[in-house]
């Protein structure tokens, strides 16, 4: 069984944005009858997928690329096409809240912890202990184009001579003859040979640019164009049991990623599988049997190995934490009636399983 979810959407420009998490501290007191309501989270496995879009373009004078400039004909795109291809896949796990594990942790009235910290959403994050956040990852600015190169330049300038023409093939020749001379005199530019050169670097640098900037221009006239946009998805599935060769979605040469049932595009499969391993955290050890209703309730997270594959071939495989795979477990709030050792408790907020008990 399982439940997956489908969040697709297309990135042209990527930052990546962290916020921090916001909590709420929620104190113990008699006005809240010493108690406090939180909730544990379950675990949602989340497929990031790196695809890209390749378009190409052919040019107008193809046929001549090889001829007029002696260009390899697999570098020439001799029709428009479109197609995709799949560049990675990678995982990771989250933890959301679990409505049906929901629970009061109650003290008694001189008890010494007195304080927990929750997100907004309820999830438990500490008690007896301050919340410190993560700092926020730091924005990226994406990288512009050089103020110096003049967008005019990428278009290509189209000569009196190539406008009179009166062929397909004699403008192919007049633009092959252009493109000879730019590279003719940038070539006169490097060795110092050209008449009236800039006599500084950064003009020097400035024309050079907006030569070659014209002779792409114009090159592609012949070889076509390709270009490729990086493109972005992902998914959430949330594991109840093993899953074995469940489709997480098809990808297809034309049309890229498409739904589990769009036969279009090959599989792309996921495999969950429960290690029955349940490990006791460090540090906890309670004296004697907790009851729930009467006790601190946190999650013992199993763990489980997800792969994903591409037909028959696998693109990632890895081990995660896993609270459906794993168990409850109690404290008794007795823990915190010795004023003279104060207890202070942190969670993992992703599993809800107990990170450190300090008592001092």
């Amino acid at each position: 069984m399982k439940r997956i979810s489908f969040l697709f959407f297309i990135l042209f420009t990527v930052h990546f944005l962290s916020a921090q998490t916001k909590v709420v501290k929620m104190s113990a007191t008699k006005s809240t009858d010493y108690g406090v309501a939180y909730f544990l989270p379950k675990t949602v496995l989340t497929v990031h997928v790196d695809y890209s879009k390749t378009t190409q373009k052919a040019g107008t004078y193809a046929r001549y690329a090889k001829n007029l400039l002696g260009m390899d004909e697999q570098s020439v795109v001799m029709e428009d096409r479109v197609y995709y291809t799949l560049d990675k896949v990678n995982a990771g796990s989250k933890g959301v809240i679990d409505k049906d594990a929901s629970y009061l942790v109650e003290f008694k009235s001189k008890s010494t912890a007195s304080f927990v910290y929750l997100s907004e959403e309820g999830l438990i994050y500490t008690i007896n202990a301050d919340y410190v956040p993560e700092p926020a990852n730091n924005i990226k600015a994406s990288p512009t184009l050089p103020a110096s190169v003049s967008s005019a330049f990428s278009q290509p300038i189209f000569t009196e001579e190539y406008l009179n023409a009166g062929s397909v093939h004699k403008k192919a020749e007049v633009l092959a003859k252009q493109i000879y001379k730019l590279r003719e005199s940038r070539s006169d530019l490097l060795t110092g040979e050209a008449d009236n050169a800039p006599r500084d670097g950064e003009g020097m640098k400035i024309i050079l640019a907006n030569l070659e900037a014209q002779e792409k221009a114009l090159v592609e006239l012949f070889i076509g164009t390709t270009t490729t946009e990086l493109m972005d998805a992902e998914f959430e599935i949330e594991p109840i049991s093993d899953m074995d060769k469940e489709v997480l979605f098809r990808f297809s040469k034309h049309n890229g990623i498409v739904g589990a049932d769009d036969l279009s595009g090959n599989p792309v499969y996921i495999n969950v599988k429960d290690l029955n391993i349940v490990e006791e955290p460090e540090m906890v050890d309670p004296k004697k049997k907790a009851k729930e209703d009467q006790s601190i309730v946190y999650n013992i997270p199993g763990k489980a190995t997800v792969e994903i594959l591409h037909g028959v071939n696998s693109m990632y495989k890895n081990t995660f934490s896993i609270v459906q795979f794993g168990r409850k477990q109690a404290l008794a709030t007795s823990l915190f009636d010795d004023k003279k050792v104060p207890v202070r408790i942190y969670f993992h907020p992703e599993t809800g399983g107990i990170r450190q008990i300090i008592q001092e």
